[in-house]
């Protein structure tokens, strides 16, 4: 795997003096040790009274190929406040007959949120044509977000994995007009990075196209995963203003192989790997954030299992993690 293009020349001071996403942490308050969870029926009232909210991305049950009916089920039984689907469950279920309404009310009935949705649009590449097409799809996704009870979806560096070069302020002028897409239907864009990418593959470049904005819409949807292939770490999590993000996505990785040579498909359950996440939790609740852990993982061996099993012991394993941040 290539490694990530060279950092922008954007120092730290100057991104704190833009503020924007980029803001200094405040007070760690004290967190109560976490009780049993309850019921589906109460999920999403249980999630509020949290540090953070728990939830399942659907990738880490993705390879049980199941549809999104049982994937929200199975979220709500596993004892998660919310899931976030991936676009092409979604669009599954409505080539089957699914009806989208229904859909909302049956993940209403269960008691959980929809945190955010997953897509691929290439909103960020240099083409016009293959852009408009991007941004098309974008507020196709947003609007089948929008119908299942869902206001946020992730805006990833698709189109531009492979790219080097990309003006980090063109894409930021993208990123804006991604957010009027969202402004207009109700759905918000996360700006998301991919460890891995030759753009937006550090923190530090998406801290720069989301302030480059200028928008106070502009957030940004981190993965611990990503955080660590790219090379950004955790350390300067803390510099971040947590209520500019409402998700991230939480996993562990092995030792080994290298950095550069690991891919999604090492990713482990918390506590199974090596990455600090007492540590990470504790800066991210330092710094404000309050929104939705949300279980992504690609482990092939987990996809030979049950997956309410998996959804269950990932539950378990995340909640864990929070307490050796916050209580232990």
């Amino acid at each position: 795997m290539n490694q990530h293009p060279p950092p922008t020349d954007l120092s730290r001071r100057a991104l704190l003096a833009r503020g924007g996403t980029c803001v200094a942490a405040g007070v760690l308050a004290p967190v109560v040790a976490m009780a049993e969870r309850p019921g589906p029926e109460s999920h999403a009232a249980a999630g509020a009274a949290k540090p953070f909210r728990l939830c399942l991305n659907t990738a880490t049950i993705r390879g049980q190929k199941l549809p999104i009916t049982e994937e929200v089920e199975i979220a709500a039984k596993a004892g998660y406040d919310g899931i976030e689907p991936w676009i092409d469950g979604i669009n599954r279920y409505v080539e089957a007959g699914g009806s989208l309404p229904e859909l909302k009310k049956r993940i209403a009935d269960l008691g959980i949120l929809v945190e955010g949705v997953i897509g691929f649009p290439n909103w960020g590449v240099d083409d016009p044509d293959k852009r408009a097409a991007g941004l098309e799809q974008m507020r196709r996704e947003m609007e089948l977000a929008r119908a299942i009870g869902c206001t946020r979806i992730a805006a990833p560096p698709a189109g531009l994995w492979g790219v080097e070069g990309v003006d980090l302020r063109r894409l930021a002028e993208r990123y804006g007009a991604v957010l009027e897409l969202g402004e207009q239907t109700g759905v918000l864009p996360q700006l998301e990075i991919w460890g891995s990418s030759k753009t937006l593959s550090t923190l530090s470049e998406a801290i720069f196209v989301a302030v480059e904005t200028g928008r106070p819409d502009a957030c940004l949807l981190l993965d611990a995963y990503h955080l660590f292939r790219g090379g950004s770490g955790f350390a300067t999590l803390r510099l971040l203003n947590g209520a500019a993000m409402h998700v991230f996505h939480l996993n562990d990785y092995p030792a080994e192989p290298d950095r550069e040579q690991m891919t999604d498909a090492h990713r482990l359950l918390p506590g199974d790997g090596v990455a600090p996440l007492p540590e990470m939790l504790r800066d991210m609740h330092a710094a404000g954030f309050r929104g939705a852990l949300s279980l992504e993982l690609f482990n092939r061996a987990l996809w030979e299992k049950d997956p309410l099993e998996v959804a269950k012991r990932g539950r378990k394993k995340t909640e864990a993690a929070i307490a050796a941040a916050l209580v232990g």
